[in-house]
């Protein structure tokens, strides 16, 4: 029951009105969002760096230098001429060597060794720079409520990719094999495209408070984000079938366009046997798939890109029209890096421009469904 006031009490003595409560996700803790996006950036950058430290392995033909698998002796480097001499002689036993580089001198097998070396210790590196990130935060309870699984879910999906990437080489080791099984090369890139994927979705969640993110849903547009989704899986589509093309060096065997040896349709594309072998190991059919998939994704992400012009915030529509610049200036390049055989150079610059327009694709899905919400004046 409230209690009585004096007649003679000055307005002005009347307690203070307690200041509004915001709505109830804000009281939950955050944890440190800023500094775990700051720490996925760092990863996001190191993965970057692997995929293409990885594309410049694959197209030295260094993938099969190292031919043991020591996630942690391995660290270490060949120290003396006889440490390297024992290396060297191990990688005269496989058939790469035998079959394809018999005449190859010790300094010649150093040049390739190092690649392939950094890009097990950068794996290395990516490794503990997501344990140290992740234990910090979990110890010190300063991970977001809900975010625990899906970081720790990074951590296991970049061991898994540590032992799909020695499963990869040791395709390589046996047989008549003078690199790495095509399909398994594919896999291994997926994944890391996944990962990639992965961190970059949680750095544009992180980047924004959990009220806004709930409020910028309710204005979402469904339609459109599935339509992004669907070019984001063509677009993985397509890096698979990159990674098919580059494991058996397709791209450096018919660099005319926009035929092929003369033909839309080159006539060896079924020349191998069983059947089904050709969608893998024939290079004339992979690299026919790859040029049909990739100009299907233009045709399709151009018309998802002029789609979100009609979008009704001004933030979604730049995220999507950057997807369709980005789109032909990809095409472009694989033409490009066709019609010059693939040279270490265009094969890196078109397999980071790949990394650049699957991020951009994630971005413009991400703001479809949770669009930037601005007044008329344009601010947020």
């Amino acid at each position: 029951m409230s209690q009585k006031r004096s007649i003679f009490e000055e307005v002005g003595q009347a307690g203070a009105a307690p200041a509004p409560r915001g709505g109830m996700i804000d009281q939950r803790p955050k944890g440190a969002r800023a500094a775990i996006r700051l720490w996925l950036f760092v990863l996001f950058a190191l993965v970057v760096v692997m995929i293409g430290v990885g594309g410049a392995t694959r197209l030295s033909d260094a993938g099969l230098s190292i031919t043991e698998w020591k996630p942690v002796t391995g660290a270490l480097p060949p120290m003396s001429e006889a440490d390297w001499q024992a290396e060297f002689e191990k990688y005269q036993q496989i058939p790469q060597f035998t079959l394809q580089n018999p005449n190859m001198t010790l300094p010649e097998f150093k040049g390739i060794y190092w690649w392939e070396w950094g890009h097990r210790q950068l794996g290395r590196v990516i490794g503990l720079v997501w344990a140290a990130g992740f234990l910090g935060f979990w110890v010190t309870k300063r991970i977001p409520k809900g975010w625990a699984p899906r970081l720790l879910g990074l951590g296991v999906l970049g061991g898994l990719q540590g032992a799909i990437g020695w499963w990869m080489v040791a395709s390589g080791l046996e047989g008549k094999m003078t690199s790495v099984a095509s399909y398994r090369l594919a896999i291994h890139l997926g994944l890391a495209f996944a990962i990639l994927g992965l961190i970059a979705s949680y750095a544009f969640t992180l980047a924004r408070s959990e009220s806004d993110l709930m409020q910028s849903r309710r204005v979402g547009e469904p339609a459109l984000a599935g339509l992004a989704t669907g070019v984001r899986h063509l677009a993985f589509v397509q890096i698979l079938l990159g990674a098919l093309t580059a494991g058996i060096d397709a791209g450096r065997g018919y660099i005319d366009w926009p035929l092929m040896g003369g033909e839309f349709f080159p006539s060896e594309a079924f020349a191998y046997t069983p059947l089904w072998t050709n969608f893998f190991e024939n290079p004339a059919l992979v690299q026919f798939i790859h040029r049909m998939v990739g100009y299907l994704l233009l045709a399709f992400g151009l018309f998802v890109a002029f789609r979100g012009r009609r979008s009704a915030h001004a933030v979604t529509q730049t995220a999507f029209a950057w997807v369709g610049a980005m789109l032909l200036l990809q095409v472009a390049l694989g033409i490009v890096t066709v019609m010059h055989a693939a040279p270490m150079g265009l094969g890196l610059a078109h397999q980071l421009g790949a990394v650049v327009l699957w991020v951009l694709t994630i971005r413009a899905q991400h703001l479809a469904r949770t669009p930037v919400v601005q007044s008329i004046r344009g601010s947020k």
